[in-house]
């Protein structure tokens, strides 16, 4: 009997330690799946993670981008103010200049008149210092006049009231001017009314 006791008690200890075995197996089993589990979670975080950093990237890029338009509009406005600062500038005189030019053409066509006794003549004297100071005042600020007898035509300078036919001159030449043209610094302010040949 003690044998029979001793083949149970083998047999206890197999199914005892087939049993160990088992749990030893399904405790690595489930161990191997946590860990698979967590390996797969850890890449699905990490694949979140990147596609958040590249969201991140694309909004930063968009970011500079929009940055540098904006400095490159603000140095363009900079610029443009700058080079209107520097034409209002350059060009203050242009509406006082265009307001005294029929002033000045009244004061040519009252010189032109003949002094008939020294009372006039003292008159057109005084004229013509205050005539000669506007010229100068005007010539100071950068006024200048246009050049037209003997000249060629130049639609952009002169403005052709007349046409007519000289062998004297050559054609497409300015023959006489009815009224002085005016430029100041680059910029006309009236142009030269005169008659050209043909």
């Amino acid at each position: 009997m003690k044998l029979v006791t001793n083949e149970r008690d083998i047999l206890e200890e197999e199914v005892k330690d087939e049993t160990q075995q088992s749990e030893l197996e399904s405790a690595n089993e489930a161990a191997q799946s946590d860990e698979s589990s967590s390996l797969h979670n850890e890449a699905d975080d990490l694949a979140v993670a990147l596609e958040k950093v590249k969201e991140q990237e694309a909004a930063i890029e968009e970011k500079e981008n929009k940055l540098l338009r904006l400095q490159a509009d603000f140095d363009n406005y900079r610029r443009r103010a700058r080079l209107d600062m520097e034409a209002a500038q350059k060009y203050r005189a242009q509406n006082l200049v265009s307001d005294i030019l029929p002033a000045l053409d009244n004061f040519e066509r009252a010189l032109k008149v003949e002094a008939q006794d020294d009372q006039m003549n003292s008159i057109l004297q005084g004229m013509e210092m205050v005539y000669r100071q506007l010229v100068e005042a005007l010539k100071q600020e950068g006024v200048e006049v246009i050049e037209s007898v003997g000249q060629p035509f130049d639609p952009h300078l002169h403005q052709a009231v007349m046409q007519v036919e000289d062998s004297n001159y050559e054609a497409n030449t300015v023959i006489e001017e009815f009224q002085k043209g005016y430029k100041l610094k680059d910029r006309i302010i009236r142009p030269s009314m005169v008659k050209v040949n043909q």
